[in-house]
């Protein structure tokens, strides 16, 4: 890529899309093109295909995907699967359409197995039954990684998937419902922290920041403790708890949201499908599959150890209640990133230190707001 080319990212606002932006900007590309929801539905066919036609984006970072946690996968599962179908489809097919030199999509290790070997290679893929709680949603990945893999086989593009695990960082999303778990669980502890040192001011601060439907505006201190005891927050016995989905038990990788942008950046200036395609087929084998790259730190932690050192590193001092009556979602959900690491890149920041940072980042969103 050249630093004036035309580089869109789908999806710039969110975790994903907006660290991958800041990443492009600090290495000086100054052609980057991004729309939010409201100026393009990336849902609708005829607006994305007027889009690429006035922009003429030469390369596409595909980032963009309705997206959530367990709760969020299990109750809405059709509009999981519709809507990612649609939006791969139609930035996917423009992209092909047009020209577009290099295209990098992103996915999510939910396409892996529930009963995969761990580490998760690449080879995984499709060799039995997906985790039933988000199976909508990695049905809907698969199928991009397959027509971005297809693509290429038959047209020559150069269309590469990545396949992220679990991420947290800044402009994630801390909604108490529809969160992924790290999120979820530091926004839990800071409004715990809060009830704790019965500061309401602060709580009135942060839920207005990321309103919930009960809230009202000065909301009495009964209220909020009635609306924080519908989230999992609440008073028990002289103790403020904390309640997890599942037993606490399932392992999981994360990885800084950072790091993650740095390896997509990493693969959009230096990789193309044919140096993947190098490390994914053995010699002499007709099939071409499983071309996509593992984004991962090949490290992993129980969701009770995640959601101790959480609690340490935001100052809350109650109780966490594991709700064993909730699913857990997969056992273990580790990335073999072997074939990242032999195209050249690793990981930088460690869980504990990513946790900091994120916190940090939370906090000043808080205060900025208030401002």
């Amino acid at each position: 890529m050249e630093k004036n080319s035309r580089i869109y990212v789908a999806g710039h606002r969110g975790l994903v899309g907006s660290a991958i932006w800041k990443t492009l900007s600090e290495r000086g590309y100054s052609h980057l093109i991004g729309r939010t929801h409201s100026e393009l539905d990336l849902q609708d066919a005829a607006a994305v295909r007027s889009f690429f036609e006035q922009e003429r984006p030469e390369y596409v970072v595909l980032a963009a995907a309705h997206v959530g946690g367990i709760m969020a996968n299990n109750s809405y599962r059709a509009d999981f699967i519709f809507n990612n179908l649609q939006i791969q489809q139609h930035v996917i097919g423009e992209s092909f359409r047009c020209g577009v030199k290099k295209l990098l999509f992103l996915g999510s290790t939910c396409i892996y197995p529930r009963e995969a070997p761990q580490p998760m290679s690449e080879d995984c893929l499709l060799t039995s039954p997906l985790e039933y709680t988000n199976e909508p949603y990695a049905i809907a990945k698969i199928a991009g990684l397959k027509l971005c893999e297809s693509l290429n086989i038959q047209y020559g593009t150069n269309f590469i998937a990545v396949m992220p695990t679990n991420l947290y960082g800044p402009n994630d999303n801390f909604d108490l419902e529809k969160s992924h778990v790290l999120p979820a669980i530091l926004r839990k502890m800071h409004l715990a922290k809060c009830l704790e040192r019965n500061d309401f001011e602060a709580l009135r601060s942060d839920l207005a920041r990321r309103p919930v439907p009960e809230l009202e505006e000065n909301a009495k201190p009964e209220k909020l403790e009635e609306i924080l005891a519908r989230y999992g927050i609440f008073r028990r016995a002289g103790s403020v708890c904390v309640e997890i989905w599942g037993s606490g038990r399932p392992l999981r990788e994360f990885l800084w949201s950072e790091d993650m942008a740095e390896a997509c950046v990493f693969l959009m200036e230096q990789v193309d499908f044919e140096d993947v395609k190098r490390l994914s087929v053995s010699p002499g084998s007709k099939e071409i599959r499983n071309c996509h790259i593992n984004i991962g730190t090949g490290k992993e932690v129980s969701i009770a150890q995640l959601a101790a050192t959480t609690q340490e590193l935001v100052g809350f001092g109650g109780r966490i209640v594991f709700n064993t009556d909730k699913p857990d979602g997969s056992l273990r959900k580790l990335t073999d990133p072997g074939k990242l690491h032999k195209l050249g890149w690793e990981h930088r920041v460690e869980l504990e230190e990513g946790i900091k940072l994120l916190y940090q980042w939370y906090l000043g969103e808080i205060q900025r707001k208030s401002n």
